[in-house]
């Protein structure tokens, strides 16, 4: 582990550096994508520029490019952006970036982010999104599982030959719960805490809300993948987002 400290609430065990979040960059460079790049190509224009926030070691954003699309991919870590090939990078807390007058077709924050334990934070992330996206993009997110935090511990194995385990989501108060992962491969084993505030439908929409995005649509039955689109405002009032004209 590397000597880079770790935010209150998070931390990570195993080979290599771990980032402030408790992400293991080796864990995540060997990581194999799932149906992500699937849901996320029917759900955008062919060839459209994409902002990931959250990249990490690129394990979605390789596929991305692959299909064609224009990826920038931020992430706080430098560790782990020094493992994207072919897309822009840019190192950066979500809730702090700026590209200036620079809008995408697609604004995408992946990785649960959403589920922030703090609302400031949730907000900023939300934030950013309708900051960087067109007026006439969208938004991706993706959100927890309905019983992410509930029946537990459970685990899956994967093709690849390692199994994620989820140990535990204990109460820490105010709606917020550690959740403690364990990741086994054959040759190495890590383990992430992190905080999670489970969301309910209302709730995730209303932050939506507040940052000037709106639901289009629920992209995969289980209500995990959400496409939403900056609010258009009304006849002669101002956008929240973007402020008077």
């Amino acid at each position: 582990m590397s000597g880079q400290l770790v935010r209150e609430g998070y931390s990570g065990t195993g080979p290599g550096a771990i980032t402030p979040d408790g992400c293991a960059v080796e864990l995540y460079r060997r990581l194999p994508v799932g149906d992500e790049p699937e849901v996320i190509a029917a759900a955008v224009p062919a060839g459209a520029s994409i902002l990931e926030l959250g990249c990490g070691a690129g394990r979605v954003t390789r596929p991305l490019i692959e299909r064609g699309f224009e990826v920038t991919a931020v992430d706080e870590s430098a560790q782990m952006l020094e493992h994207i090939r072919g897309a822009r990078t840019v190192q950066s807390p979500i809730e702090s970036l700026d590209l200036g007058e620079e809008r995408f077709d697609v604004v995408m924050l992946a990785s649960f982010l959403v589920h922030a334990s703090e609302d400031r934070v949730r907000d900023g992330l939300l934030r950013a999104c309708r900051k960087h996206v067109k007026d006439g993009g969208v938004v991706l997110i993706q959100r927890e599982g309905a019983d992410y935090h509930t029946n537990l511990p459970r685990e899956r194995s994967y093709p690849s030959g390692h199994t994620v385990r989820i140990v535990s989501a204990e109460p820490v108060g105010n709606g917020v719960d550690s959740i403690h992962v364990e990741y086994v491969f054959d040759d190495a084993r890590w383990t992430q805490t992190f905080l999670s505030r489970e969301l309910s439908k209302e709730q995730f929409e209303g932050h939506l809300e507040a940052a000037g995005l709106t639901v289009d649509r629920y992209l995969t039955d289980d209500g995990i993948w959400v496409r939403a689109v900056p609010e258009q405002p009304r006849d002669g009032a101002p956008s929240r987002a973007g402020g008077p004209c």
